[in-house]
């Protein structure tokens, strides 16, 4: 068998893995890079026997026929299929039918490996999890190898700690210790082994889902598109003048109606819909037909994103927002198999999403249209952080949402071991102990203390008579020898201040321990007034302040830095 030679990377990669340690591991390759191809290497080098699990049969029949077209024999174990066979050293099965036959893998297994591992949840009573503690019965070493295009999902965040190329994803209880190898998606494009992307930056027509809030309904997302049939029509005619010189194409639809909608647009003899309803043998029976290029228009509602493979597809419509980078590219990469005859995929983005199909996933979803992926050096270990930020004009960064470094540092207690860097760009100050906390943290994480709840905070000053809560959109400073006035404005003009005496230790102390961070670099205390003055472009203010009327003046109470929650902080929509 003859790897290209990032998938005899990967391979390397988790051999070199499994010796050193049974954490389990994951490596993550773009739609089309050959996962099958890597996992029949992986089987065929295992001395004991090994199961392949996937959550449909499509999956299991793809990689069970690639491992027997390289000359070996193996099993499957599907009710879809209507086998069930377990007596082989490699067993390739449905995670549905394995789970309720566990009797029948009693037997050591030193190796599984999970396709779509993403789908992998931490519920002991889940499916795959009951497969990992049986097999574990029987083999405490059990290996546990996951394969991904998709890291990272909406709805469970990373499915790994930490990477090979040294940082963290999260700290969180999550399938996977480590990503082992990772292949970007322009490595496979610029070899040739996909078919390139042609995106189209001017549709007819767009919707403007921004105009929905982040969280909505089904319901509500229905409303808002059946005030746009004007927009899907005009979308749906371009794409018909767009689709004559095409084989395939498939449209990404927001909901079940809007599938509906879009599929009365289209020729009814080309067109399918595919949804989370349609009945498992008219959806194969309507897969085989587009396959066959019976069907030219296959519209589909959160069912094809993976697990998919139509390689003469050469047109892609994208009808839905995502928030997620990774399923937007695991989209695209529906259209970006090779096939003879294919020199290009149309990508047409209608909704709207504007990423880069190169760029990595954050982690987090894009805070506002404007965000880009900005680099920070982390100024205690130097890694370079990627975040949603915004930078000036000339280059710089002003202002980023990452919370920690992600970098990893030796760990001081155990040479052998990496931890996360300490370093924390935004953070919540326990008042007992002044240990830094996540912004999110109930109890500080040194001493146990409950920190304050920001939310309960303004609530309860947004209520009071004598308290004023200003939206803070800037500061400013004025300095009076030693005698500092620090400035807090809002949207509409409204100030408050307060004043610090650089002359007097305690009240400096005070000021640079609220004020002394920086965007994108290490505190940095201030000595005099006249510093503050001449550096307050460089602090960080605070998203609230919360001041108590004490006769004609207003005393400052709190500030509110690093502020997520259901209140609108300045120049927020």
């Amino acid at each position: 068998m003859q790897l290209r030679d990032y998938q005899q990377a990967a391979v390397d990669a988790v051999l070199t893995h499994f010796r050193r340690t049974d954490d389990a591991a994951v490596i993550v390759l773009p739609t089309g890079a050959g996962k099958s191809i890597v996992i029949a290497e992986l089987a065929r080098l295992a001395r004991f026997p090994i199961l392949v699990l996937a959550h449909v049969k499509e999956l299991v029949e793809q990689n069970h026929a690639k491992f027997q077209a390289y000359g070996f024999d193996g099993g499957i174990y599907s009710a879809g299929l209507g086998r069930k066979e377990s007596q082989h050293a490699v067993t390739f099965a449905s995670v549905q039918s394995l789970s309720r036959n566990l009797q029948q893998f009693s037997g050591y297994y030193s190796l599984l490996i999970v396709d779509e591992c993403h789908r992998i949840s931490e519920e002991s009573e889940s499916q795959y999890q009951q497969v990992i503690s049986h097999l574990r019965q029987q083999n405490p070493q059990l290996k546990v190898l996951g394969l991904t295009a998709t890291p990272y999902r909406l709805d469970k965040g990373w499915i790994y700690q930490q990477h090979h190329h040294g940082y963290v994803r999260t700290d969180q209880s999550v399938p996977f210790k480590k990503c082992v190898y990772e292949l970007p998606l322009r490595h496979l494009i610029s070899r040739g082994y996909l078919t390139p992307p042609t995106v189209i930056d001017a549709p007819a027509a767009r919707y403007q889902f921004d105009e929905l809030p982040k969280e909505y309904t089904e319901a509500e997302l229905d409303q808002f598109l059946a005030r746009c049939p004007r927009v899907t029509k005009a979308i749906c005619e371009q794409l018909l003048v767009l689709a004559e010189q095409r084989r395939g194409v498939m449209v990404f639809a927001a909901s079940v109606n809007h599938a509906a909608e879009i599929a009365r647009y289209l020729p009814n003899a080309e067109t399918a819909v595919i949804t989370g309803a349609t009945p498992g043998k008219q959806r194969d029976l309507l897969i085989e037909q587009f396959k066959q290029q019976q069907l030219k228009f296959l519209i589909n509602v959160a069912v094809l994103t993976t697990g998919f493979d139509a390689p003469h597809v050469d047109l892609i419509a994208i009808l839905r927002r995502t928030a997620s980078v990774s399923l937007y590219q695991q989209i695209v990469g529906r259209g970006l198999r090779l096939y003879d005859g294919k020199d290009d995929c149309l990508v047409i983005d209608y909704a709207g999403n504007n990423y880069d199909l190169h760029q990595p996933e954050i982690g987090i979803v894009r805070p506002n249209p404007n965000s880009e992926l900005v680099q920070v050096l982390c100024p205690e270990c130097g890694y370079g952080n990627l975040f949603w930020g915004l930078k000036d004009a000339d280059g710089d960064v002003i202002e980023h949402h990452g919370r920690r470094c992600q970098g990893l540092v030796n760990d001081p207690a155990d040479a052998e071991q990496q931890i996360q860097c300490g370093f924390r760009y935004q953070y919540k100050e326990c008042p007992q102990c002044n240990a830094q906390n996540d912004i999110a943290a109930r109890q500080c994480h040194d001493c146990g203390a409950q920190l304050i709840d920001a939310d309960n905070l303004l609530r309860q000053a947004l209520q009071l008579k004598d308290r004023k809560v200003l939206r803070c959109a800037g500061i400013s400073a004025q300095a009076d020898g030693e005698l500092l006035t620090l400035i807090y404005h809002d949207e509409d003009g409204v100030e408050l201040k307060e004043r610090f005496d650089f002359a007097s230790a305690g009240q400096r102390k005070k000021f640079n321990e609220l004020f002394c961070r920086r965007v994108t670099a290490k505190p940095q205390p201030l000595a005099a007034a006249v510093e503050v003055v001449d550096q307050i472009a460089d602090l960080v203010a605070p998203d609230f302040v919360i001041a108590r009327q004490q006769k004609k003046f207003w005393k400052i109470e709190h500030r509110i830095f690093d502020y997520q929650g259901p209140y609108r902080k300045a120049h927020q929509a």
